[in-house]
């Protein structure tokens, strides 16, 4: 690279990944990813994301800092096929080495010296020239020597999980994001409909935000990626006037404006709600969520949540139900620190209706009376594992000759 290459090896600014192509045992080409560009006109329009949010999403985009074609003799397609099967790993080779994915690439093209003819053919988007500056600490100085800026989005939908505030990028692969803006907020089965059999804890003197409006902003929140009351105040702050009509807030008199709740209004009412009441009506807005897709399973698992040890006392351990299509779950139980798991599967499941599905657990919940509770009382069937601690029941399975009973078409 410092031999060849016209910028030279120096080294690449934040995060990065640098790779070797090789054909027949042999390096044909390197290739080096940096971060993205702080500024670009051009790919900020296309992106159409507000200043705010460009800062806190710039880390899902990566810049095409190095390309080098090493090969001596003229092999037809190569470079675009560098590129095209490097972009396949990119973003989980990314999402390994930086713990978040990619949704964009981009590159700057010198057109002085090249055409971008290879970009093209990986089907790169050409977006426009820039002006010619180079930043050098926090100063920008102007050189006059414009470069033709490409994209490449690694996702169909990279544009609007970008811009939109309402998206959730902790994991952007289809199926697994929960799309704030088109879940069901009004109506039966919404979220109003769930929030308003929450008790307010609050005492009505003074009261300058609605329960159901403070409440649905940190629900919306906390399924967008936000860990903290500061997060959940970000998030509402970075609301438009639209967002911030449909969740109820405050309309102030002389502005003309929704308000969103201040970070300790937030606070303060996140402290006081009954948990366990919320979390039971926000299971049940879920599953109103799940119902619009076909799904059938049901999985059953057991975590220890990570820093929950109180001073004295053990980790809080929570047994869950999930869809496992949606991975969205729509109950859990906490487990008595003086028992176990086993007894947490019954009060878990009471309430949700599992009817016609199939429940799947681990070997430790092979029970009678799980399998009485889950067929006889909620209508389902149940998959389970039985191990060697279950002798009798592991032998009796084999004696049945599973031969005889092939799968169904």
């Amino acid at each position: 690279m410092t031999r060849h290459h016209y910028l030279g090896n120096s080294r690449i600014a934040g995060k990065g990944l640098r790779y070797v192509a090789m054909l027949e045992g042999r390096w044909v080409a390197l290739v080096g990813w940096g971060a993205a560009a702080l500024k670009s006109r051009h790919r900020d329009a296309w992106i159409g994301w507000r200043p705010e949010l460009k800062w806190q999403r710039l880390k899902f985009l990566a810049n095409n800092v190095r390309f080098l074609i090493l090969s001596e003799g003229r092999i037809p397609h190569l470079a675009s096929k560098i590129l095209s099967v490097n972009l396949k790993r990119l973003s989980r080779d990314w999402e390994h080495a930086h713990g978040h994915p990619i949704l964009l690439v981009e590159t700057f093209v010198d057109t002085r010296r090249f055409a971008g003819t290879c970009y093209k053919a990986a089907g790169w988007i050409a977006l426009g020239h820039t002006r010619g500056y180079r930043r050098s600490g926090r100063t920008y100085y102007h050189h006059g020597n414009t470069k033709t800026l490409f994209i490449r989005p690694l996702h169909r939908m990279a544009a609007r999980l970008l811009s939109d505030p309402w998206s959730n990028l902790t994991r952007f692969q289809e199926g697994d994001m929960i799309n704030i803006s088109s879940v069901r907020i009004e109506g039966k089965g919404g979220l109003w409909e769930c929030l308003k059999r929450v008790p307010d804890p609050r005492k009505a003197r003074g009261i300058r935000h609605k329960k159901l409006s403070v409440l649905a902003i940190a629900i919306c929140a906390i399924l967008s990626g936000c860990k903290s009351f500061a997060a959940i105040w970000e998030w509402a702050e970075r609301c438009n006037q639209s967002m911030l009509k449909r969740l109820w807030c405050r309309r102030d008199p002389q502005t003309k404006h929704h308000v969103p709740p201040s970070e300790p209004t937030i606070r303060r009412m996140l402290q006081q709600i009954d948990a366990a009441a919320v979390d039971k009506e926000v299971m049940t807005w879920l599953r109103a969520q799940a119902k619009d897709s076909i799904e059938d399973v049901v999985a059953v698992d057991g975590k220890t949540l990570k820093a929950s040890r109180a001073r004295g006392g053990k980790p809080v351990h929570l047994l869950s139900a999930f869809l496992q299509q949606q991975r969205v779950v729509i109950a859990q139980q906490a487990v008595d620190g003086k028992s176990n798991e086993i007894t947490a599967l019954v009060p878990m499941l009471e309430e949700v209706d599992i009817e016609g599905m199939v429940v799947t657990t681990d070997a430790l919940h092979t029970q009678k009376e799980s399998a009485r509770f889950i067929v006889e009382k909620k209508r389902a069937d149940y998959f389970f594992t039985v191990k060697d601690n279950q002798s009798t029941l592991k032998n009796d399975i084999e004696s049945l000759h599973m031969e005889a009973f092939p799968p169904s078409g």
